[in-house]
């Protein structure tokens, strides 16, 4: 592989770098605190490797099994958005979403079992379920986050996997410089082939906190980032199965049938940015306000190069007999492995669409709460109130160029990079030109929305002299209307005829990392502005949809302890109704138009649960180090805002009628659930634990197939349903510790993390072969050595995961698997002197190719992606 040595040399040059700071520094550098005593527990620390003993801290004073990420100072997670520091934890995996680390895999279940909440919130989303893309948030503007993976009364209600909370800053609690400013550039090479396309990108970031009084303090502050993100994908389209379609016949027997495939090359801008201020008032000794705002803007610019194989004359052989007179795979021209055609040479003039897309994408967040909390003698009351509201507007457009090479070779089986090659050069500017019977599509735009106002308030009283220690109770009611509006635009020539694209308008590239033909390169408005006729947005009431949810929850609680122990009793109660509005359409035969035409009527529906979760929560104080965690509850999450539609969209071709719906009935997935956790803290920056834990998940959420009888017609309609259950059993350990115990290496340390997970919990599709549960990875670790002191910040952080099923994209029907994932990575900080330091980043540094398959089986390619190495630098001040 070509990138073991720049692999290698880019690690020893980080190493040696290290050791010759180290070395040279035989006075400490400015700005870092002096050592009073040569003992370890008593060396004053900062920078990464004090934010890891401030999580030491938080975890080891928490009353649940918790995972804690910390920062008292301003910008000093080496990572640079919260999806890369969760990632880290143990039991953790973050999936990609255009080379980004974003949503969270926890405990062997997906991201619609996680509840993410700001500052204890629950808060919009612009995806269209439940699910919070972490990458929005900036790690400049958090201060800490806690994973609670097991449950206990006072938290929301939502999370079988677990709970993450993000946690802003508090003004007053804040003891770090003023101001902080960040600025720095960005590169990532995975774009490098692309013509015209460069990969630097630009971030910066500040923020000030003002203490106006002894009482009084605000903080302001932003960021902003310009990334380039090109990379190039290989996809497949799907197999033409027995679940899904009609497939070819090898000597009587079924054999599953490429759909066909694609090449693609994105050179994606992402610009984003954030704005967040927060307000903390403690009049007297009693009362302590806090208010905070947060907005972040997401905008992303695709240039799309793609080339299609298959949309006409295409490789699914529909109800063919291989290797039969005239069938399109012939003896000798095709290889099955298994029951799937993985390569084969086409000879039926099988289509190449040359296709120039542009994708634009933006999605906002605005998140804002006011919490007021009195403490007085023995009482404690909180009153919180905040309101969130997520926007996504989306829009593809596209023109093609189809031609038709008289042969068509490809390989995507198992193991292998796929490789496709054609009898003639596809991306031949000279042969180009827009047909009028496939001109180009424009899907969108989409409109998506989301609003969330909550309020709570919670009580708890003190207790002396007792076994019980306290006792608390609150309320909490929320209102959430989610909603989804998609338009589409009929695309034609305007000439009624093809329309030949002169050359000068064209070029081609190849795309690296793979065997395929040239790309066509060319700008989409421009094409776009010579060829096509578009016309005026009309909506498509078959996809629109809006869910109202209404829940209420209450709890009860009681603290208690003795001798060495402490715990809690309670039960949250959980009563939630929504309110489904969308259109159903009816499709028939018009024999006067002679087309399918369809009807659409409006539709509502209404559903309602209550559900009781009690909880159980002990702690053991075996030694002064030594600490056993152990609790049961019953848990839910709420099904997806999306899958809740009542909206239904048929297609009518006798005798293959198909339709989609949604299902307003759901009921929330439902789990009990035990933690073990045995927690050593043998020194003040070390932790050897081991926990284990067990899940009885008794509903499920996936999506099936039946068979549904409407207007006198047969139709096999796909729609989500509640499913089978099942077990899940893990095992995490987490060991990190300085070697403060090897002399001269007490500045140097370890981090690292294995979690084991077994289930039998499948997903109901595909119903021959379903997946594992969405999530559901055998094995994930962590293995990072850092070096922290003398103003110097150095990890190598080296992540891995076994295979696991996730969605892909925005359908939840679409299930892939993603296969198994090494990455490496690596950052550098060095503190100057009292106000600048500097910062350097590496990720993905062996450029790690993320492989997904269709239907369970690994010879059905969906998709095979690099998305490139990433690197940042940057500078800081602060004042």
């Amino acid at each position: 592989m070509k990138s073991r040595p720049s692999l290698y040399l880019g690690v020893a040059s980080l190493l040696a770098l290290v050791a010759a700071a180290e070395a040279a520094q035989a006075q400490t550098a400015p700005g870092t605190p002096q050592k009073t005593d040569t003992s370890p527990d008593d060396i004053v620390v900062t920078g990464y490797r004090a934010s890891l003993r401030d999580a030491l801290k938080a975890k080891r004073a928490a009353t649940v099994v918790t995972e804690t990420i910390s920062s008292k100072d301003i910008g000093v997670l080496p990572d640079v958005t919260i999806a890369d520091e969760l990632a880290r934890l143990p039991g953790i995996t973050a999936t990609r979403d255009r080379g980004n680390a974003s949503q969270a895999v926890v405990r062997g279940l997906g991201p619609r079992l996680v509840l993410g909440l700001v500052n204890g919130r629950e808060v919009a989303s612009s995806e269209p379920d439940r699910n919070v893309r972490w990458e929005i948030y900036p790690s400049e503007i958090v201060s800490g986050v806690t994973v609670y993976k097991s449950q206990s009364a006072d938290l929301i209600a939502g999370g079988v996997a677990a709970t993450i909370d993000i946690r802003t800053l508090h003004p007053l609690d804040y003891t770090g410089p003023a101001l902080t400013v960040r600025g720095g550039a960005l590169y990532n090479d995975g774009g490098k082939d692309i013509p015209h396309y460069g990969g630097w990108g630009t971030r910066e970031s500040g923020q000030y906190v003002a203490k106006l009084t002894d009482t009084l303090a605000v903080a302001v502050g932003g960021s902003y980032q310009k990334q380039k993100n090109g990379f190039a994908s290989f996809q497949g389209w799907g197999y033409n199965t027995v679940d899904t379609g009609s497939p070819p016949t090898l000597d009587g027997k079924p054999i599953n049938a490429p759909w066909g495939a694609q090449t693609e090359v994105k050179a994606l801008t992402e610009t984003r940015w954030s704005t967040t201020g927060a307000l903390e008032w403690k009049p007297g000794g009693d009362w302590d306000v806090n208010a905070d705002f947060l907005y972040s803007d997401v905008k992303i610019n695709e240039r799309q190069y793609q080339q299609w194989y298959g949309r006409s004359n295409g490789w699914g052989d529909w109800g063919g007999t291989i290797g039969g007179p005239g069938d399109i795979y012939q003896p000798g021209n095709y290889t099955i492995v298994g029951n799937d055609i993985v390569a084969g040479t086409l000879n039926n003039y099988s289509s190449v669409t040359n296709v120039l897309g542009h994708y634009t994408e933006d999605k906002n967040l605005i998140a804002t709460g006011l919490n007021a909390k009195y403490s007085g003698d023995d009482w404690t009351v909180k009153f919180d109130g905040s309101y969130s509201l997520a926007r996504r507007d989306n829009i593809w457009r596209a023109v093609a160029s189809e031609v038709y090479p008289a042969s068509t070779s490809f390989s995507t089986g198992a193991g292998s990079v796929p490789t496709v090659s054609t009898s003639i050069d596809p991306a031949d500017p000279s042969i180009q030109s827009v047909r009028s019977y496939y001109a180009g599509l424009v899907d969108g735009p989409q409109r998506l929305r989301d609003s969330l106002a909550a309020g709570q308030a919670d009580v708890y009283h003190t207790l002396h002299d007792g076994f019980f220690t306290g006792f608390g109770a609150g309320m909490r009611y929320s209102n959430r209307v989610k909603s989804f509006k998609a338009f589409t635009s009929a695309v034609t020539t305007n000439t009624g005829g093809d329309v030949s694209i002169p050359s000068s308008m064209l070029g081609e590239f190849n795309v690296g990392g793979f065997n395929v033909p040239n790309l066509m390169y060319g700008n989409y408005e421009q094409i776009a502005g010579l060829a096509l006729n578009i016309a005026a947005p009309i909506e498509d009431l078959s996809k629109y949809w809006r869910v109202r949810e209404d829940d209420f929850e209450g709890y009860l609680l009681a603290d208690f302890g003795g001798n060495g122990f402490t715990g809690n009793v309670g039960v949250r109660f959980v009563d939630v109704s929504t309110h489904s509005n969308a259109f159903q359409g009816t499709t028939s035969w018009d024999p006067i138009l002679q087309a399918n035409v369809t009807s659409y009527a409006p539709v509502s529906a209404n559903n309602h649960y209550f559900r009781a979760l009690p909880s159980l929560n002990l702690n053991f104080d075996l030694s002064d180090k030594l600490k056993l965690r152990a609790g049961i509850a019953r848990v839910m999450s709420r099904p997806p805002l999306d899958e809740l539609r009542a909206s239904r969209s048929l297609s009518y071709y006798p005798p293959t009628n198909t339709g989609s719906a949604g299902n307003p009935q759901l009921k929330p997935f439902m789990a009990s659930q035990a933690d073990l956790s045995l927690e050593w803290y043998f020194h003040k920056d070390a932790l050897f634990a081991l926990a284990g834990y067990y899940k009885k998940v008794g509903t499920n959420i996936g999506y099936t197939q039946a068979a549904a009888d409407i207007d006198g017609a047969s139709y096999t309609i796909t729609r989500p349903a509640n499913g089978k259950g099942g077990n899940i059993a893990g095992l995490e350990a987490t060991f990190q510790t300085p070697f403060y115990f090897i002399p001269g290496l007490d500045h140097f340390g370890i981090y690292s993390n294995v979690a084991l997970v077994h289930s039998n919990i499948k997903e109901l599709a595909p119903s021959s072969n379903p997946f594992p549960a969405v999530g559901l990875a055998k094995f994930t670790g962590e293995l990072d050595l850092y070096y922290s002191d003398h103003g110097i910040d150095a990890r190598v952080a080296l992540k891995h995961h076994t295979p696991f099923t996730v969605i892909y994209g925005w359908d939840s029907s679409q299930l892939t698997r993603l296969e198994a994932e090494t990455t490496l990575g690596a950052s550098l900080s060095y503190t100057i002197n009292r106000n600048f330091s500097v910062r350097v980043q590496a990720n993905n540094l062996t450029n790690q190719v993320a492989r997904f398959y269709w239907n369970n089986d690994p010879q059905q390619l969906a998709r095979y992606e690099r998305y490139g190495r990433s690197y940042l630098m940057d500078v800081t001040f602060k004042y």
